[in-house]
């Protein structure tokens, strides 16, 4: 009943403002922002109407021309060549063609100096001219440079930082991956560890700046509550979890077949080509098949919530870092048949577990009309209007309703919104706050929004901003930029936590 219940909830909020778009984000590069951009403010021109009506229909309007993207796919009669489909095509396409004669009319007066900018492109440099062309970033660089024309056409040039981006190496600066400092850390690490009985509150100390790699797994575990502190109960806890977990597999797993399973099932199977869709490691079928396991068994064991589209991206980091405990090579491209079935059933256990006990935290976000969402997107409006009014006066004057981006953010933790290295790099400070994944989240929030204020009080209509909210220019961030978001989210909450009368209009 609760996931015919939650079935019904979601094909009635197919709509829902705000709700996951896996095209767009930092893990789903977009079209070019500034020929959007550009097209949109041509378009608002000759279409200029009196101010009321626009702001009347400002949102439908926008719903129109957006599609969201957890409609494409749910149903295999998806029709692609629907008219709305083809206009939003044609139209980028004019806009596009008309900048390719130009820059061809440009090429034919001055070859000479196209043809030197082309030569003096880096050979790390890669076009990518939309999201699907993103998944072709592991063509050689030799095909672009043999093309100079190709890159006249194309958009501005992009350096390639892949999504998990040597997570030994996150800083996106180009710092060193391993300093003196980091390695007195790592040493303080597993001195912690390897005593009989770790002190988990300083391991949370040491955990909130960020964990090393190489002690990350472990130390997830132990943040996580999924291992007790002592020792010499870790390797027993793990060998009976382990086979607890797959005895809930061959209890359940066959029951997907089942009639009153099948809607879950599907939804599942739906989701999990969506999870980091340009990351081919999460691409390969044994990987796709684990994460099916673990979702299915999740969901028929917690019937109040069942399987809530959004839940599978929270499997991805918990699956990388306990990978990264069997591969010292870059993860992101890595062949999973390469290593052994124990290997491969211990990272799938474990990752189930970890998942399981940090959704217990925010299990009301995916019950029932999801209400811990709704009550942390009210919260972050309040807070936001008590830290920044001039930002939040911006969002009222176009009519801008924080469900309409915020849904997102809450519902996926941010995970759409920062690369994956990001992702896992945030995580370690959430493991370490006490209700991290919960309450420090919403002034990671706060924070994060505040962060683009230049570039929201520049946006001067809805669609600007709602296309802003919506594809942050995060693709390049590393443990520099988290490092700052953090910083500041704990400043927010130390000014405002305890402070009621600042949390309230």
């Amino acid at each position: 009943m609760a996931a015919e219940n939650s079935k019904q909830f979601w094909k009635r909020s197919a709509k829902l403002p705000g709700s996951i778009q896996p095209v767009y984000g930092a893990q789903h590069p977009p079209l070019d922002p500034r020929l959007t951009k550009n097209f949109i403010k041509e378009r608002s021109k000759v279409n200029a109407v009196p101010l009321k009506s626009k702001k009347a229909s400002s949102f439908h309007e926008f719903a129109r021309n957006t599609s969201d993207a957890w409609d494409i796919g749910d149903d295999e009669e998806e029709d692609f060549s629907s008219p709305s489909f083809q206009t939003l095509n044609s139209k980028v396409a004019l806009a596009t063609a008309a900048q390719v004669l130009e820059n061809h009319s440009k090429l034919r007066v001055k070859p000479e100096r196209s043809q030197s900018t082309t030569s003096d492109v880096p050979a790390s440099y890669k076009v990518i001219k939309s999201s699907s062309d993103a998944q072709l970033s592991r063509n050689s660089s030799d095909t672009c440079l043999r093309n100079p024309l190709h890159k006249q056409q194309s958009l501005p040039l992009r350096p390639i930082i892949p999504l998990v981006a040597r997570i030994s190496d996150q800083n996106a600066s180009g710092a060193p991956p391993m300093t003196v400092r980091e390695k007195t850390r790592l040493e303080k690490f597993r001195q912690l560890l390897s005593s009989h009985n770790t002190d988990l509150d300083e391991l949370r100390k040491c955990s909130w700046p960020g964990v090393p790699r190489e002690v990350r797994p472990v130390t997830w575990r132990l943040l996580s509550g999924y291992l007790p502190a002592n020792t010499e109960r870790r390797k027993l806890t793990l060998q009976r979890k382990r086979e607890e977990y797959f005895g809930f597999i061959e209890q359940y797993y066959d029951s997907r077949n089942e009639e009153h399973h099948q809607d879950t099932y599907r939804q599942i199977h739906i989701d999990i080509p969506r999870t980091n869709p340009l990351i081919p490691l999460f691409q390969q079928p044994l990987v796709q098949e684990i994460f099916e396991r673990i979702l299915f068994i999740w969901a028929i064991r917690h019937p109040a919530s069942g399987y809530v589209q959004g839940i599978n991206d929270l499997v991805t980091p918990f699956f990388v870092v306990f990978l990264s405990e069997y591969v010292e090579e870059d993860v992101e491209n890595f062949d999973v048949t390469n290593l052994s079935q124990d290997m491969l059933r211990s990272i799938e256990a474990d990752s189930f577990w970890c998942m399981s006990k940090l959704l217990d935290g925010i299990q009301d976000n995916y019950t029932f009309a999801q209400p811990g969402i709704q009550k942390k997107v009210k919260a972050l409006e309040e807070l936001v209007s008590r830290i920044d009014e001039q930002v939040h006066n911006h969002f009222r004057r176009y009519e801008v309703e924080y469900l309409q981006f915020a849904f997102r953010w809450m519902n996926n933790l941010l995970m759409r919104e920062l690369p994956l290295r990001c992702t896992i790099r945030l995580w370690d400070t959430y493991q370490s706050e006490p209700e991290g994944f919960s309450h420090f989240h919403l002034y990671v929030c706060a924070a994060f929004l505040i962060k683009w204020r230049k570039e929201i009080l520049d946006e001067e209509d809805f669609q600007g901003l709602l296309m802003l909210l919506q594809n942050l220019p995060t693709i390049h961030w590393g443990n520099e930029e988290i490092g700052l978001l953090l910083a500041e989210a704990y400043r927010l909450k130390y000014m405002f936590a305890d402070a009621p009368n600042h949390y309230r209009r």
